[in-house]
């Protein structure tokens, strides 16, 4: 591989990344959007819906562990590349001005915002839960 491949290579896998965490920031947003929706309470459907979202976003986050590992190995290469042995030469003045920026999220601070926002969301669903029933009860009292 060249520089040049390389580098669109790091930015494939950061549009990956985008697209994950464009994915997760809709579904979170349509599930909790449904669910304020809801007039009846039914903690069997919510509690199913937790789960469901509990297990797209861990595949979610996996999805984001291996691209969080491709984006630093990619880097890692652009790093390393020597333009000595290289067919095509990239020029030093290139090269410093387009490493530095080259910062792809550790998987450590992606990983603490998505569970961050997974207990959030699913705290959101359970608190719309509680409000409904709470509601409910209300109807039945005279005012």
């Amino acid at each position: 591989m060249n520089y040049n491949e390389l580098i669109q290579l790091y930015f494939e896998r950061s549009t990956a990344m985008q697209s994950y965490w464009n994915l997760y920031v809709i579904i979170v947003g349509g599930l909790l959007a449904v669910s304020s929706m809801r007039k009846q309470p039914a903690a069997v459907t919510t509690a199913i819906v937790s789960i469901l979202f509990a297990l797209f976003a861990y595949k979610n986050l996996d999805a984001m562990y291996d691209t969080t590992a491709q984006r630093f190995a990619v880097v890692s290469a652009i790093k390393q590349y020597d333009p000595a042995t290289a067919p095509v030469a990239v020029s030093k003045q290139a090269r410093d001005l387009i490493e530095p920026t080259l910062t792809p999220a550790t998987y450590g601070s992606v990983k603490a915002t998505h569970v961050t926002s997974d207990i959030l969301t699913i705290a959101a669903l359970w608190a719309m839960e509680l409000r409904r029933r709470r509601l409910r009860k209300g109807e039945g009292v005279p005012q």
